[in-house]
């Protein structure tokens, strides 16, 4: 006699304790879990980024043009681009521990030997690579976000987790100025010493990651049998949403406007934010008139990261507790293209940083809940390869933003106005883009005060 599958029998929860197990369980991510991973997605945009300030030294001494610049700077992406969405497959099928432990130790090796860099082709292949062995991590982590939080929370667990990130990464800009300041110590330059000291904790810290971290709620000792079991349940009633996409393949990822719309909006501020992004210590130097030094610009860099981070704790709170998720997304984008024209009239170092600090702000205040709306439109099946499309495809940007900065300064003979006009208008087209995002069709917003802002204590680092 045949056999049909039923789906797993839950016990019915009384509200209160539903809502108890909910505040447990989002307070035990929150504790145990996102400072862990902001600590390795720390490590990874400083292994990614830290060419940005290495350049303001490696540039003059290796007599690197902006055009061969800007390609080294992106072709980062065309790795990550062409790996990302195999990367998120192999993650389903081994599991996470085993899989970002070795994106980990793969990339700060590579980083670490961005030190021997000499020419434009040992700059290219090194970035290639770098971008191939992190290919699949930050879409990978948002992919394990959906193991754990339920979609009508996942934004301000997503926000917490990049606002961490944002702060914990402050310690990049100081860390960068002393590297720098180490130029001649056993005959290395400091850009050689920031990639090697900066590359290596990445491979130590992979190692921890697999001695740790769980591969989902199954495998979490800090989480009792019955919170575990409300992880499930709110999971599999999530799969009965209608709205989403809940089986990804080329052509669906092609035609879906659904997703095409979500790329096209990531596609574009990845190409507005990284053509000035990897430029940006440089611009902030030219603006100082060359009296600050490279050690000051690296530390000073840190300001907008700051301002960033805390406009993002705070809106991803707001975004969960509204639902308004396309308006934060808007107006978040648009506050970034601001800030870019804002830059293009700075006339002195603290102004440009000023303005630079705007643009993250809103920049910031878009991606938590863009990452909200994106995740909450995958279906389980469609999760894993359609979280690493919408990243590897919208990456690209960062492929064609520093190439654009580079050529644009090139041919103004080192100006940035251009450049920074044209990320100005892309931040700007993204706004009216998520506007007309689709809105979400899921549970109610979380009302509960505790995600509205008591969740200070409850996300300390300690773990991490």
């Amino acid at each position: 006699m045949a056999h049909t599958a039923t789906p797993p029998a839950f016990p019915p929860y009384a509200p209160h304790h539903a809502h108890a197990l909910e505040k447990s369980v989002v307070r035990k991510v929150l504790l145990y879990l996102v400072p862990f991973i902001a600590l390795q997605y720390t490590f990874c945009m400083l292994d990614r980024s830290n060419v940005s300030i290495a350049a303001l030294q490696m540039k003059p001494e290796l007599h690197m043009s902006d055009r061969v610049y800007g390609l080294g700077a992106g072709i980062f992406f065309l790795g990550y681009f062409l790996f990302e969405v195999p990367s998120n497959l192999i993650m389903e099928r081994v599991g996470a521990r085993w899989w970002i432990a070795r994106i980990m130790i793969t990339w700060g090796a590579i980083s670490a030997a961005m030190m021997f860099v000499r020419s434009p082709l040992s700059f290219y292949s090194l970035r290639f690579l770098l971008g191939l062995a992190e290919a699949g991590f930050y879409p990978g982590i948002i992919l394990y976000f959906t193991y754990w939080i339920p979609s009508n929370l996942r934004a301000q667990v997503i926000a917490r987790f990049l606002a961490i990130t944002g702060l914990v990464g402050l310690i990049g800009a100081p860390l960068g100025s002393v590297l720098l300041g180490m130029k001649g110590t056993l005959g290395l330059a400091g850009w050689q010493w920031l990639f090697l000291m900066e590359g290596i904790p990445s491979i130590l810290l992979g190692f921890v990651v697999f001695k740790i971290m769980p591969n989902g709620p199954k495998d979490a000792k800090w989480l009792t049998g019955e919170e575990k079991q409300w992880i499930a349940q709110r999971l599999e009633e999530e799969k009965s949403h209608t709205n989403r996409v809940e089986h990804m393949s080329v052509r669906v990822a092609l035609t879906d406007p659904r997703i095409i719309h979500v790329v096209l909006i990531f596609i574009i501020t990845s190409t507005a934010g990284n053509a000035i992004g990897f430029f940006g210590p440089e611009l902030v130097k030219a603006r100082s008139g060359g009296l600050w030094s490279d050690s000051r610009v690296a530390l000073l860099t840190g300001i907008p990261a700051v301002i960033g981070a805390i406009a993002m704790a705070l809106a991803a709170s707001h975004s969960d507790r509204s639902g308004r998720r396309n308006s934060h997304v808007a107006l978040g984008y648009m506050t970034a293209g601001l800030g870019f024209l804002g830059l293009v009239f700075a006339p002195t170092a603290p102004i440009t940083l000023f303005a630079w600090s705007i643009n993250t702000l809103g920049e910031r205040v878009a991606a938590g809940s863009y990452w909200a709306v994106t995740t909450n439109l995958m279906g389980a099946r469609a999760a894993a390869g359609g979280i690493a499309f919408i990243n590897s495809v919208g990456n690209l940007g960062g492929l064609i933003g520093p190439l654009i900065m580079g050529e644009l300064k090139t041919r103004t003979h080192g100006g940035y106005t251009a450049g920074l006009y044209t990320a100005t208008a892309l931040y700007l087209i993204a706004a009216v883009l998520s506007a007309f995002l689709k809105r979400e069709q899921h549970s109610t917003p979380a009302s509960d005060p505790l995600l509205a802002g008591g969740l200070a204590a409850a996300s300390q680092p300690e773990d991490a």
